[in-house]
């Protein structure tokens, strides 16, 4: 941006950090009333993604706000309608695929027309393909790709069968929409069928769209920069350039932040006060979702390090950050076996995280079904007995 705004407040950075965990539910008594589906909605979207240690991380996400929620429960509010047949979300890629409110079907109008005007994909497609499994949805019913006649043609798994490239390009598009995961597989109906008369349309352009969804993110983040608002949607920086000014944030200024920041009026209208969360967070919670802002905010680097060779990992395949008092105080990287929680590696930033990562690991256990915990790894070593004596 060329010209940038007055800020409308001078922020500390402890002031920043407070109101970004109170955005994100982590501060504060969390709304067991709205539950589940109030967490998605406070949130804007939530992460899905294939990898299940605990739990997945649909899952993990209420859990860290809401407590010991039961697992099936979880499932049950993000995809079961309502009484009139509606469904409460819909699956799509905004940060990544993420779980949204079905009321945001709109907003993402400009990204299905994005991927309509694609020249080019990676998959090709033979003719009739995409017809045929618009006619096969509209005959049958939802059906997960395995029903459309499978997924793979029998090679690597982006290998995918014809209907499988079909039905996901009509998901982008928007013909086709995800309103369930059935073992985690996507099941996809039509969208004519599946989103309410009131929300099916695309008469929203790129700007309205692109303004709502600032806000959207300005209002989960409480606090950030044009990166930050940039990334929760994926958004182009220019992008939020385009409608920064109409998007109902203002501009404020972070102790520490060398960029310029915009904040949610709303959540500088009061002091943000409560109780802080002690939990274990997913590596893909929207709290840790952009590395740099979580090195601003907490002075904690996260990297998640599934995808990294085992022998250069440092802190695990999975280890999940510890928040307590407001703090990213260490983090664990957690296996189950049988009625065991295995903490495989756990990092302590000081004697302080001790008690907390205790409690975590005990409640996360309680969870999943575990009766007891085992640690294999602690760093530093000097802190594994007194962790060992908190976990007794």
């Amino acid at each position: 941006m060329t010209t940038l705004p007055r800020p409308a407040a001078a922020l500390s950075a402890d002031e920043a950090r407070r109101i970004a965990l109170r955005a994100q539910g982590f501060l504060g008594a969390p709304d067991r009333r709205g539950g589940v589906r109030g967490v998605l909605r406070h949130l804007g979207a939530v992460q899905l993604d294939t990898i299940s240690v605990l739990a997945r991380s649909h899952e993990l996400i209420p859990y860290a706000r809401l407590g010991a929620v039961g697992r099936p429960a979880v499932d049950r509010a993000y995809w079961t309608p309502t009484a009139g047949g509606a469904p409460h979300a819909f699956e799509y890629w905004s940060h990544a695929a993420c779980i949204l409110p079905v009321e945001e079907w709109p907003h993402f109008a400009f990204r299905r027309r994005a991927y309509r005007a694609r020249p080019h994909w990676g998959h090709d497609l033979p003719d009739g393909s995409y017809d045929q499994v618009v006619a096969q949805l509209r005959a049958e019913g939802p059906l997960t790709a395995t029903e459309l006649g499978g997924a793979k043609n029998g090679g690597e798994w982006w290998d995918w069968s014809a209907s499988k490239v079909a039905v996901e390009r009509a998901l982008m598009y928007g013909e086709v929409v995800c309103t369930e995961r059935r073992g985690w597989k996507r099941v996809y109906d039509l969208a004519e069928r599946a989103i309410p008369a009131d929300l099916l349309h695309d008469e929203l352009d790129d700007r309205e769209c692109l303004r709502r969804l600032v806000a959207l993110a300005g209002r989960s983040l409480g606090v950030g920069t044009r990166a930050d608002l940039a990334d929760y949607h994926r958004l182009k920086g220019e992008q939020v350039d385009t409608v920064i000014a109409d998007s109902g944030l203002v501009p404020v200024s972070v102790e520490g932040w060398d960029r310029p920041a915009w904040a949610d009026p709303a959540a500088l209208g009061s002091v943000p006060r409560g109780r802080h969360r002690t939990t274990l967070l997913s590596p893909f919670d929207s709290l840790i979702w952009e590395r740099a802002r979580t090195e601003r905010i907490f002075g904690f680097t996260h990297r998640l390090e599934a995808y990294v060779p085992k022998p250069k990992r440092i802190h695990g395949y999975f280890a999940m950050p510890l928040l307590s008092g407001g703090r990213l105080l260490g983090r664990v990287d957690p296996a189950r076996d049988g009625r065991t929680l295995v903490a495989r590696q756990v990092s302590l930033d000081s004697p302080k995280a001790v008690a907390p990562m205790a409690q975590a690991l005990r409640e996360a256990a309680e969870w999943v079904g575990c009766d007891t915990v085992r640690v294999e790894r602690v760093t530093p070593a000097p802190l594994a007995a007194p962790l060992a004596a908190a976990l007794v």
